[in-house]
């Protein structure tokens, strides 16, 4: 499994592979629950190597640490999976 980094380097930067609908599922310690939503939905910086910034449809914006993104989807086919770390509610 290549690390959530290259993935998303990987969909910014290869015209081909990035050219499709891509979602995102990441742990939400609050909700105790996956939250999945459409990439575009997701603001990430190149100063910021730890986490990004997750757009809720309520139009709230929190920060979201890298590894707790679980599972990615592109066109809605699973193309990278995490198991859930030890203590993790998923």
């Amino acid at each position: 499994m290549i690390p959530i980094h290259e993935l998303l380097a990987r969909i910014r930067w290869d015209p081909g592979f990035g050219r499709a609908r891509f979602e995102i599922a990441y742990l939400d310690r609050k909700r105790k629950a996956l939250v999945r939503l459409p990439l575009e939905r997701t603001r990430m910086s190149a100063e910021e190597r730890f986490a990004f910034e997750a757009l809720e449809e309520d139009g709230s914006v929190h920060s979201v640490p890298y590894h707790r993104v679980r599972a990615v989807w592109r066109d809605g086919e699973l193309v990278w999976s995490r198991k859930a770390g030890r203590g993790s509610a998923v």
